[in-house]
């Protein structure tokens, strides 16, 4: 599924104009007059970005970025208004946003932003695939194989982890073989990347 640039903005003019730029550099353009309008479209599965005004008629930018995060939707967002202040860009920056660009802006300026959104939207895209797989091999495990799996990836040796559970160090060792098998590893880093990627450590 190809890259979509969402521009959502009350003024047809603007809109029409972003699109016709977009569309000539090849981006896959989708334009909508109002938050409401787009928080009607189905969920964007794939990668992009979001081009949003700040200042709409009905919900404003800054209340769909509220809307969107709380629905945990992650498509970055680059900000445009006529009238920003420091106060705004700052605000919307820290939330995530990826620009705040006041118009008229440079064209150059527009198709950096959106380059930079998408190469950060596939980035994420792929941090999260990775994430769900390892998620389903950590499903695989038993309770007991995840709590020696937590030990083991912290550097401890079997006869450390052991002791910890108060098992064998035999015990800790089938359980270990065990994980390898699940999980499709051969080592320990193996294990930490899995269980990095899987959330349960840091």
């Amino acid at each position: 599924m190809s890259a979509i640039v969402f521009i959502v903005d009350d003024d047809k003019s603007v809109r029409r104009s972003l699109s016709l730029l977009l569309g000539a550099y090849d981006y896959s353009v989708e334009t909508y007059s109002s938050a409401e309008e787009y928080l009607e479209r189905e969920v964007h599965d794939g990668t992009g970005c979001l081009i949003l005004d700040i200042n709409m008629e009905g919900k404003s930018g800054m209340v769909l970025q509220d809307e969107l995060i709380k629905f945990g939707q992650h498509l970055p967002i680059i900000f445009i208004t006529a009238n920003g202040n420091v106060h705004l860009s700052v605000e919307t920056i820290r939330k995530g946003a990826i620009n705040f660009l006041e118009k008229p802006f440079k064209e150059e300026e527009l198709l950096s932003s959106v380059s930079e959104a998408i190469q950060l939207s596939q980035k994420f895209k792929e941090e999260e695939g990775k994430s769900r797989i390892a998620k389903n091999l950590i499903d695989t495990l038993t309770p007991r194989e995840i709590e020696v799996l937590k030990y083991l990836v912290t550097g401890m040796l079997n006869k450390q982890t052991a002791g910890e559970l108060n098992i064998s160090e035999h015990t800790v060792q089938l359980h270990k073989l065990s994980i390898s098998k699940k999980l499709g590893v051969k080592s320990i880093p193996e294990m930490i990347t899995i269980s990095r990627n899987a959330g349960i450590i840091p």
